[in-house]
């Protein structure tokens, strides 16, 4: 009887602890439930480098995240939504752009603040956007001479 004992408060130490490096994987990823955020949007030429769950950051900082990605039809453009924690207010003049972590990481949505008195409201689109620059794009334009610096 004694064995038995030992197993199950084994085995419900073992649960706890799996449980609770769960909540912190979840935490240290932003995988788990957010506080309250607020939503906005933007439109793109090219959300190249960027999905559904992309990093929203502000200042090197996630501050969000990416909610979607849609093809609107009639500007032929990339909508996308995202989240920004409500506690971060965004000047009216604030600029969104995909930038790169480095040559071979992974891309994110930039906010760069303006400095107008005023601030978006939530669910307001930000209309100064700048998309992905393609490494290879670039790449065979230096390669075929097409740049302005001879």
């Amino acid at each position: 009887m004694a064995n038995q004992t030992t197993e199950v408060l084994v085995g419900g130490a073992v649960l706890a602890a799996a449980v609770g490096f769960f909540a912190y994987a979840a935490q240290v990823t932003g995988a788990g439930p957010t506080g309250n955020v607020a939503g906005y949007t933007a439109s793109f030429t090219s959300v190249e480098g960027i999905t559904v769950g992309t990093d929203v950051r502000l200042g090197g900082v996630k501050v969000g995240t990416v909610t979607s990605l849609a093809l609107n039809p009639k500007t032929f453009r990339a909508d996308t939504a995202f989240t920004v924690d409500e506690g971060i207010r965004l000047p009216e003049d604030t600029a969104a752009l995909i930038s790169s972590e480095g040559l071979l990481g992974g891309s994110y949505l930039e906010l760069l603040p303006g400095g107008s008195p005023f601030d978006l409201e939530p669910g307001a689109e930000i209309e100064d956007t700048q998309s992905s620059v393609s490494l290879i794009q670039l790449l065979l334009k230096f390669a075929a001479g097409d740049g302005d610096g001879e």
